[in-house]
């Protein structure tokens, strides 16, 4: 195992299109949405034990839920759990961990994760990490983790690389973020385009040049912590500058305008979790393809989820494709498939009836 290895895992979301499951107080990542007893944190945590040593990771999350990322690591270290004060995208999270990381290990090669991503086949898993890391080490490449579209998905970044490339760590030739329909299938049919998993890979010196040359504010703001980094006044610092940052992705940022990109498809199976539908396809289902939790009774339905926390029966019959969520104080029933619209329901509960049921 790499010494110079170091995870970093972003868990400072609010999964908004998860809601009413997930809540500002208690996002997806700290939720068992796999019904394992383990959060999806916690599967991240234990799926990079084996390419990291446990002391090299870290998790970026939001002020608010270090109580309980420490609840569910306990075996991290106060210098393990980075807090934002405020939510500025990924760029700073990430420049924030790197330029930490690197006055610790100036050699370091730094692994970049969501912490919300179910991946079955962890062996495999290791294998692409291990591969990754590699083309990462004493390079300046930028490596990242792709997935083989099995659908025309317009949620997801797609990423086109050199097919005729030689090995498994290929050059990237676009980027394009989340096409409408008819451009996803084309993509999806020419076999050259990847999903964006949003894994990304690379040394320090190669990430801290990178904000350099693309988002110089940023890079500036988090050079001038590195005499704080790991003393009592790192956070103090963080609180002062983090919100002036600018709220930017990591993709938009750096990647789209990086010539050294490279990207290696993942052979494991991969799910983002970003919404009721893509749960629906991770989770195990009934002969007529429903997921159900909790006290549940159906009547010819299929291919819906069925989630009850309330403590109460639910019955249902003639359902197709829908999304049940009977939780204690909020009951929704809509299309699994309404995704987009989470956001809106989120926002309009927000206007009219405040924060209580969020």
């Amino acid at each position: 195992m790499n010494a110079n290895v170091h995870i970093v895992i972003m868990a400072g979301g609010v999964g908004s299109r998860f809601w009413p499951y997930s809540r500002n107080s208690r996002p997806k990542q700290f939720i068992d949405v796999m019904g394992i007893g383990k959060s999806l944190l916690q599967m991240t945590y234990e799926r990079f034990l084996s390419v990291s040593n446990k002391d090299n990771i870290i998790v970026v999350t939001n002020h608010d839920y270090a109580d309980l990322v420490k609840e569910q690591l306990p075996e991290l270290s106060e210098d393990q759990i980075l807090c934002e004060p405020k939510r500025r995208n990924t760029a700073p999270c990430i420049a924030y961990a790197a330029y930490k990381i690197h006055k610790k290990d100036p050699k370091a090669v730094m692994v970049v994760t969501p912490a919300d991503h179910v991946v079955l086949q962890e062996e495999r898993f290791s294998r692409v990490a291990t591969v990754a890391i590699d083309a990462a080490t004493d390079t300046d490449k930028i490596v990242t983790v792709g997935i083989k579209p099995t659908r025309p998905e317009t949620g997801y970044g797609y990423i086109q690389y050199i097919e005729k490339s030689e090995g498994a760590v290929k050059p990237v030739k676009t980027f394009t973020e989340k096409p409408e329909l008819e451009l996803a299938k084309t993509f999806l049919e020419s076999g050259d385009f990847v999903w964006n998993a949003g894994i990304f890979v690379w040394s320090t010196e190669t990430i801290t040049d990178a904000f350099s040359a693309f988002l110089p504010d940023i890079a500036d703001t988090f050079e001038e912590g590195s005499s704080v980094y790991y003393t009592a006044d790192e956070q103090d610092f963080i609180n002062r500058v983090y919100p002036s940052c600018q709220n930017i992705s990591i993709d938009y940022g750096i990647l789209e305008k990086s010539s050294n990109v490279h990207v290696i498809e993942g052979d494991f199976d991969w799910s983002d979790l970003g919404t009721w539908n893509s749960l629906h396809e991770a989770r195990e289902k009934d002969e007529s393809e429903n997921v159900i939790d909790g006290e549940v009774m159906v009547f010819d339905c299929k291919d819906s989820i069925i989630k009850s926390e309330s403590g109460r029966l639910v019955v249902l019959d003639n359902l197709d494709g829908y999304l049940v969520g009977d939780f204690k104080d909020v009951l929704i029933v809509c299309k699994k498939d309404n995704e987009g619209k989470f956001r809106e329901y989120v926002a309009q509960v927000k206007t009219e009836k405040g924060e209580k049921y969020l």
